[in-house]
């Protein structure tokens, strides 16, 4: 990758359709962000490029998952999904919010978002290989990019929609999937499962931190401005179990989640 901003190369990434193409772009990326190279400033697509398959149904029109077989597999192609939007959204959130003169501590956090991301995509990709199946094989819905463009306009609301919300759901369902693999034999996927769980809360912990940083500039009680965020832009019904122990390690304690806990 030439010298750019980082601003420019992540709208590239953006506008990269390939998998594996957006995967290598985002470590290369990653690099030359790390060799000092300006933020800069550019203007982000409405959407990301995306490749020919999966086909991109609504939520509602997505098939029933099996159980067996081709259930696991439909399972891991649906987080594989998730895991490559994670890594648009991760770029998406440097280039979109580069004109408000952010620390450079909050484009080195999401940076490395962005990597563990990719990791995590081919990790799950390469998994689907291992059994015959392939990233594209079977449908997936665009609910993730659907919350980022209600967001768009503010930082605080993508923080609190986005990793507070819509991703940190996984780190309260993961742990019972890692158990569901070890059960069925399979310890491979279970690993793979168990360092998305990890990098997961890490990712959760820099939302709060920035989601944190947003409402002390703007006078805001976290808290309280959490929960009337999601009541102006969230689509979708919080309800419970949470993982409460793994969100207050990532800094999102109980008090957030009270409204949702009665």
């Amino acid at each position: 990758m030439t010298r750019t901003t980082l601003a420019q190369g992540a709208v590239d990434i953006l506008l990269t359709a390939a998998p594996g193409e957006k995967v290598a772009a985002t470590y290369a990326l990653a690099d030359v962000w790390h060799n000092g190279v300006e933020v800069g400033t550019a203007v982000a697509p409405a959407r990301p490029a995306r490749p020919a398959r999966p086909e991109l149904l609504r939520p509602g029109d997505m098939p029933k998952r099996s159980m067996g077989p081709k259930g696991r597999i439909a399972f891991i192609h649906a987080l594989a999904h998730i895991e490559l939007n994670a890594v648009d959204l991760a770029w998406d959130i440097v280039v979109r919010f580069a004109h408000l003169g952010l620390p450079r501590s909050y484009y080195n956090d999401w940076v490395g978002v962005a990597v563990e991301e990719a990791e995590h995509f081919t990790a799950l990709a390469d998994r689907l290989v291992d059994w015959g199946a392939a990233y594209g094989d079977l449908p997936a819905h665009d609910s993730l990019w659907d919350a980022a463009q209600v967001t768009a306009d503010d930082l605080a609301a993508r923080l609190a929609i986005i990793p507070m919300t819509l991703e940190a759901r996984g780190i309260d369902t993961t742990p019972a999937a890692v158990e569901r693999c070890r059960a069925a034999g399979d310890p491979d996927t279970a690993a793979i499962l168990q360092q998305i769980y990890v990098d997961e809360i890490k990712h959760l912990a820099v939302g709060v931190q920035w989601f944190e940083y947003c409402c002390s500039k703007a006078g805001h009680a976290p808290e309280a401005r959490y929960a009337a965020l999601l009541a102006e832009r969230f689509r979708g019904d919080l309800k419970p179990p949470f993982n409460l122990p793994a969100r207050a390690q990532a800094g999102m304690g109980e008090s957030y989640l009270k409204p949702w806990l009665s």
